[in-house]
């Protein structure tokens, strides 16, 4: 299972599209307080999270609560200044995938501590950041891709309606 980690998220609409990321892949949720926002059972109905209840959801202190709790021996970390980005990441079924607060990133004494471990999405030089419910999405679905998806449905409705085409055919290609 995939460990997605967002340390002191501030924005309320990010953790839910995250959360609801989680939900569809199976990944698991972790936060690192403070949190910017009220996580609630009354909160959470509130904002209208009627996925939320598919969320494998881990709540800590602070990043060392969240070490101390935890084996986590395959860790990547998000970062806009990292040196690789994140197609050179080998990631395994149970990789931990680290992503900071909205407004800073992670901590520059945690992106030190594990530089040979930090990936970014590759973007323009003048774009400060993509979205972090966005970033979280790219990265998880890589990992997946990589894990041939696994307990997930690669088929749709529709494949009953269309019978497979063979190979070579204009279809295919």
């Amino acid at each position: 299972m995939l460990n997605i980690v967002l340390v002191e998220p501030e924005i309320p609409m990010n953790t839910g599209n995250i959360a609801r990321t989680c939900a569809a892949t199976r990944s698991r949720l972790h936060l690192v307080r403070p949190l910017g926002f009220d996580i609630s059972d009354k909160a959470v109905k509130r904002a209208g999270l009627d996925y939320w209840h598919m969320v494998d959801l881990r709540v800590y202190d602070n990043l060392d609560d969240l070490f101390r709790q935890n084996q986590i021996d395959d860790l990547w970390l998000a970062t806009t200044k990292a040196p690789q980005d994140y197609s050179k990441a080998q990631f395994g079924e149970n990789s931990w995938l680290f992503f900071g607060k909205e407004t800073a990133g992670l901590p520059q004494w945690f992106r030190e501590a594990h530089a040979d471990r930090c990936i970014r999405i590759p973007m323009r030089p003048d774009a400060r950041s993509l979205n972090l419910a966005n970033s979280v999405a790219v990265i998880t679905y890589e990992a997946l891709r990589q894990l041939e998806f696994p307990q997930l449905s690669g088929e749709g409705d529709m494949k009953a309606a269309f019978p497979p085409s063979r190979e070579g055919t204009a279809a295919n290609k």
